[in-house]
């Protein structure tokens, strides 16, 4: 009995380390080789979101319907439309969002299925600062033992520090990790880190 159990916490173990490798190649893998969208996605999302902050997020698993979060000083709106629908155009005009940025932003989504792009803002020695989110969710065979995984995006506007094991930190000679939302996050290159979740947003 004994020697069943200890195998069966060997195989737990080994197929946990195997999905920690894994989710790390997939997430590097994933990122060199949709790059150029993912910036686009990035870079044209933090553009918009300076003009009329929101966040966009698919609903559905055939990404054709979004949810769409618009907000203001005092209320967050939240819209759930088909992406096809006249009235995602009627709700984009009626916040003077840019219609045709929004749904060319929708369309670099569909193509490399990403689930969510926002924009989160933190604080460092008391300076606001702005990241911006981009969840994905890769077509992948799920390992061992594994449960439902988001990998979760992170683009800086500036350099981040690192420790050697490539965990983020809030600074390299306080050797303290920056959580953000709770998770902890590694690094893709000095800008871009990912990590794992089991929720997308």
């Amino acid at each position: 009995m004994k020697n069943r159990t200890g195998t069966v916490i060997s195989a737990c173990c080994i197929a946990l380390f195997l999905f920690s490798c894994s989710a790390k190649k997939i997430s590097s893998n994933y990122y060199l080789e949709h790059e150029k969208v993912l910036d686009q996605i990035e870079e044209s999302y933090k553009q918009m979101y300076r003009k009329k902050p929101f966040t966009i997020a698919f609903a559905d698993k055939a990404f054709s319907t979004v949810t769409l979060d618009i907000i203001t000083d005092s209320i967050t709106y939240i819209y759930e439309i088909g992406v096809n629908e006249p009235r995602f155009t009627d709700t984009l005009n009626k916040y003077s969002l840019d219609v045709n940025g929004v749904k060319k932003l929708v369309s670099l989504m569909q193509s490399i299925r990403c689930t969510w792009v926002n924009n989160f803002d933190y604080y460092v020695d008391e300076q606001k600062k702005s990241l911006i989110f981009i969840s994905i969710k890769p077509v992948t065979i799920r390992p061992l033992l594994s449960y439902k995984k988001y990998y979760i995006l992170t683009y800086f506007s500036q350099p981040q520090q690192f420790d050697e094991k490539g965990r983020l930190l809030v600074k390299r000679r306080l050797r303290k990790l920056h959580k953000i939302n709770g998770e902890i996050f590694y690094r893709i290159n000095d800008k871009v880190c990912y990590t794992i979740s089991g929720q997308f947003r």
